[in-house]
């Protein structure tokens, strides 16, 4: 590490260099891979890598406040290099490598679509995917200046001469309000929101953040999360590194095949702290067999946050019975509301404690209001995401972005010492959401007794006979109709101008392919909307696999719809 790198300017890099000061030593990143010795970066050793890709950064042209976008696989290489952008005063906006998962158009129209909006200015990605790049850097209106490969350059330069004052120059210059990195909202098709972040936001959310969950020298963060998405990016991988201590990075895709390696990795490491968003604690309860957790050990796991979804306390009780006897302390199990803009968390739950959990009437909470009920077949169980941390506020608002009492649903509303500077190069779409200071989220849920529950998006309600249906409990309820496949449903409304209403309809993958079975998994569908009281006016059966996931690698409601409707051939194959 070049001492002269470091200034007085409280910015990330210099951070970094402090924790590489005070322990050389000690483990920053944990590459982990199934079946090899994981790569271990000190955090002396990932900075002193770092300033080498600098040195490429800069005689390639890369130069303070150009946006870099990283199109990176699960690489040991993938660290040092994102924090090369920011050695060179750089931004670095981390995207989506194409994946089985993830459609080739949607892919090069999402790259398009940035190119012309975020303002790329470089692309980092590996020589395989030129071919698809590489066309779409010299589109018309495309802002992309060049593409690098960056895995392909020498791994031992040190910086010298020109290029060691300019990187100390820049360091000097560099403010704590500065951006320091570009991450875009999850979505699935066409122009996603960028994110813009500055230093300030991230080192003050590292201090607030870390509070709230207790976060200390001893622990040691475990994680599979992408990191072109936010709960990856900075819960999992920058709140360790300002924080200095190791984190251990799961390939997203590795995990997704053998879900069992999170368990494992936390087992060998003794990992205390790991993110997940609700869908992951279902499936690896679901697909995860006694074989492959022959001596795991999870007693060291103090959080396990659920995050990035509506929580299902079903969720968290089929994890814990599934893994308490490996170690699961059930108080681990946490609860947090967070978002891009805000740079992560707005409210956490108290951490070793139960979250909690309120029984409310379903019909009630449709109408806006939030009255208990002692279960039964009309309540919805609510789970808590816990208060807010230090230097958040929250509103539940009306339509009118009015305040409303406890115990009503409305939009939330947030106030940040860590807020987004706003969408870049999107002023129109800035204003829509932030106004006075305040973001108006478009999520909705409630306050009650200091603690917020969230139940849905303001976007994706249907709205039936002037009662707001909340997509999140009919899919709930259509997932566990046998027949249909766990997670993979989703529902939405049609306008009905008969009715003069929406009515709802359920897209739903199942294995099932013969007439008369989908027919009677029609009827068991249909029984399942009457339990709750809802009438599914519409129910489409498709293939596994069939629906589109967002960036965040949930099934998207709008993408599929649009994809329904459009009338495209759903084609079956005999399982």
């Amino acid at each position: 590490m070049i001492k002269e790198l470091y200034s007085s300017n409280k910015i990330l890099w210099n951070r970094w260099f402090e924790n590489a000061q005070r322990n050389p030593d000690k483990d920053a990143i944990i590459h982990w891979v199934a079946g090899e010795e994981p790569f271990r970066w000190t955090f002396e050793s990932l900075l002193t890598q770092a300033e080498s890709f600098a040195v490429k950064l800069r005689e390639n042209g890369i130069k303070r406040g150009d946006v870099c976008a990283l199109i990176i696989r699960h690489n040991k290489y993938f660290y040092p290099i994102y924090l090369a952008i920011d050695c060179v005063g750089a931004i670095p906006a981390v995207l989506a490598y194409p994946n089985p998962r993830l459609h080739p158009d949607k892919f090069r129209q999402g790259i398009e679509g940035m190119s012309q909006r975020s303002g790329l200015d470089w692309i980092l990605t590996e020589k395989e995917l030129e071919p698809t790049i590489r066309p779409l850097a010299v589109k018309e209106n495309s802002s992309i200046k060049g593409l690098f490969f960056p895995l392909e350059w020498e791994k031992d330069l040190v910086p010298s001469g020109k290029i060691l004052e300019e990187l100390i120059e820049t360091h000097r210059d560099i403010k704590s309000t500065d951006p320091f990195l570009l991450q875009h909202s999850s979505g699935t098709t066409g122009l996603q929101k960028p994110v813009l972040l500055s230093h300030n936001a991230i080192l003050q959310h590292t201090e607030f953040y870390g509070e709230s969950i207790g976060l200390n020298e001893n622990d040691k963060i475990v994680s599979w999360l992408p990191l072109y998405h936010d709960m990856g990016l900075i819960a999992a991988f920058h709140l360790p590194l300002a924080f200095g201590i190791p984190s251990v990075q799961i390939d997203t895709f590795e995990w997704v095949l053998v879900p069992s390696l999170l368990l494992e990795a936390v087992s060998k490491e003794k990992g205390t702290v790991s993110w997940l968003p609700n869908f992951a604690y279902n499936m690896m309860a679901d697909k995860i067999i006694d074989e492959d957790l022959e001596g795991i050990n999870l007693e060291s796991w103090r959080l396990l946050i659920n995050c990035s979804e509506p929580v299902r306390d079903e969720s968290h009780k089929k994890f814990i019975t599934r893994f308490k006897q490996y170690g699961l302390n059930p108080n681990s199990l946490s609860c947090c509301y967070a978002m891009a803009e805000t740079t992560y968390g707005v409210t956490q739950t108290t951490p070793m404690q139960e979250p909690v959990v309120l029984s409310v009437d379903r019909l009630e909470l449709s109408k806006g209001n939030v009255r208990l009920l002692n279960n039964g077949e009309n309540s919805r169980l609510c789970v808590s995401s816990g208060k807010t941390i230090k230097g958040c506020e929250v509103r539940i608002v009306d339509d009118q972005r009015l305040d409303l009492p406890d115990g009503s649903v409305g939009e939330i509303a947030i106030k940040s010492v860590s807020m987004f500077d706003g969408y870049r190069n999107y002023p129109e779409k800035t204003a829509e959401v932030l106004v006075d200071g305040w973001y108006y989220s478009g999520d909705y849920g409630f306050c009650y007794e200091g603690e917020y529950f969230i139940i849905g998006r303001k976007k994706d309600i249907i709205i039936v006979a002037g009662n707001n249906i909340y997509p999140e409990d009919i899919e709930d309820a259509v997932s566990k109709v046998e027949g249909v496949i766990p997670g993979r449903v989703i529902a939405f409304g049609e306008d009905d101008p008969e009715m003069g209403s929406e009515q709802i309809s359920v897209v739903a993958e199942t294995n099932i392919v013969d007439e008369d079975g989908q027919k009677k998994l029609k009827m068991e569908v249909i029984k399942a909307g009457m339990a709750m009281d809802v009438s599914l006016r519409k129910i489409y059966f498709v293939p596994s696999r069939w629906l589109i996931k967002s960036s965040a690698g949930k099934p998207s409601r709008k993408a599929n719809k649009e994809r329904l409707l459009s009338g495209e051939e759903i084609k079956w194959s005999k399982i």
